[in-house]
């Protein structure tokens, strides 16, 4: 046979088996529901779409960390209240690093939440005004079927 043929043949089977590869498990061969992720930064007050009837405001952001140069009864912590709104109605929750009875990840509704970063990362020195906190949170939603 023609070598080019033979050549040609062998880069449409390669081809094939990359396409192959790359294809995601649907959801009856993994068992579990396909997620998609997405990161947002948000400030307070700010509200993100989620999905079409699904959104999420970043309430309030408490910071009663210990400041730089300064010397506290306790260490202190940061954290972030959140409105999730959708069909089911609204539901209100906290994510935080190191506060008692929070924690930095959190299932609400089927959609995963989980802190990444904030900015300014580092508590302030003790005659810093406020800043503009930013927190970086990581949503996994269910892919639309």
């Amino acid at each position: 046979m023609n070598t080019r043929f033979i050549s040609t043949i062998a880069f449409i089977l390669g081809l094939g088996v990359i396409a192959a590869c790359s294809v995601p498990v649907s959801n009856a061969e993994s068992g579990q529901p396909q997620r998609m992720e997405i990161s947002y930064a948000l400030r307070a007050g700010q509200t993100v779409r989620l999905a079409r009837d699904t959104t999420l405001k970043l309430e309030r952001i408490n910071d009663s960390r210990c400041r730089r140069n300064t010397v506290c009864v306790w260490e202190g912590y940061i954290s972030y209240s959140f409105t999730l709104q959708d069909a089911k109605g609204s539901k209100t929750f906290v994510l935080a690093e190191n506060m008692p009875n929070a924690r930095r990840a959190i299932t609400q509704n089927g959609i995963a939440f989980a802190l990444e970063s904030l900015d300014p990362p580092e508590p302030l020195a003790a005659d810093e005004p406020a800043p503009d906190y930013r927190v970086s949170l990581r949503v996994n939603l269910p892919s639309p079927t």
